[in-house]
């Protein structure tokens, strides 16, 4: 595994990757990995001939009063799970080498960066997406591989990917969970033991409602308050931020469920925040 610092370098082995007929699958990440991303590795490694991971902890993507000078950071490790999980390349730029003096472009992800994560987070996707773009065009992967967990930034991305016309494809893989259902996150480790057993509410809200629409129910209004019963009962969170059944492309809400849709969650236990959401399909037939 090489571990790469400086954009011009990383530009250099994915061109001579490249023109070696090699594909280049590439996950980005901030850092603090788990095996939620080494899934992600390994997908990425079974389909590419190359496997690029970044580790940049992307300060435009957190606003004022957010967590990035306490989020988790452990580059050694970093290093030693992509050593195992076959990375070929570990790009690890400073923000200084991303963000160089006079910076002043960012990317703007349109109304469905305003609802939800864009409304909670405000300027969160402008960020988000800013970094994606200028990594893509750094490591010039023919894939990039995202967590379904964090939905609607892989829906955002993939709307710009189309939107700008980059030449690149994007795999979208099933958020991996521990073994309690809680979705891997960096932020977990914030959690207290008292906290964590009460995060694992959030999960279980999620399969109650996925359980009421097997059971016949096809109302937003139904599921939702089924989910949030759950939720409030278990996971007792301090805040809920939103709870919501959309149409998993656009993040436009539904009312009725009545082929895909996806319920998203976002809730505060203590001082963490944590996202999460399930797909749901609606029976192709009732009684």
């Amino acid at each position: 595994m090489r571990i790469v610092t400086h954009p011009e370098t990383m530009r250099d082995l994915a061109r001579r990757a490249r023109r070696s007929g090699e594909s280049i699958g590439f996950v980005p990440t901030m850092g603090a990995l788990h095996d939620g991303h080494a899934a992600l590795f390994a997908r990425a490694r079974g389909e590419s001939r190359r496997l690029a991971v970044s580790v940049f902890v992307n300060p435009l993507q957190f606003g004022p009063r957010e967590d990035y000078a306490r989020y988790p950071r452990n580059d050694l490790n970093d290093a030693r799970i992509c050593r195992w999980s076959g990375v070929d390349w570990l790009y690890m730029p400073t923000a200084a080498e991303v963000y160089p003096p006079g910076f002043a472009t960012q990317v703007t992800p349109g109304p469905m960066g305003d609802v939800f994560e864009g409304e909670a987070r405000p300027g969160h996707f402008s960020g988000v997406l800013t970094v994606v773009l200028k990594l893509l065009e750094t490591v010039r992967p023919d894939t990039i591989y995202l967590g379904q967990k964090d939905a609607q930034q892989a829906a955002l991305v993939m709307l710009m990917v189309r939107d700008l016309d980059l030449p690149v494809h994007v795999s979208v893989c099933p958020t991996a969970r521990e073994r309690d259902g809680l979705a891997y996150s960096s932020r977990n480790a914030y959690l207290s033991p008292e906290e964590r057993a009460r995060a694992r509410g959030l999960p279980r809200a999620l399969k109650a409602a996925r359980q009421a629409v097997r059971d016949g129910a096809d109302s937003a209004r139904a599921i939702l308050a089924e989910a949030k019963r759950t939720l409030t009962r278990e996971a007792k969170p301090d805040q809920i931020d939103y709870l919501a059944l959309v149409d998993p492309r656009t993040f436009q809400p539904l009312t009725r469920l009545d082929g895909r849709g996806l319920l998203i969650a976002a809730v505060r236990i203590g001082r963490t925040r944590l996202i999460d959401n399930m797909p749901l399909n609606a029976p192709r037939s009732r009684p």
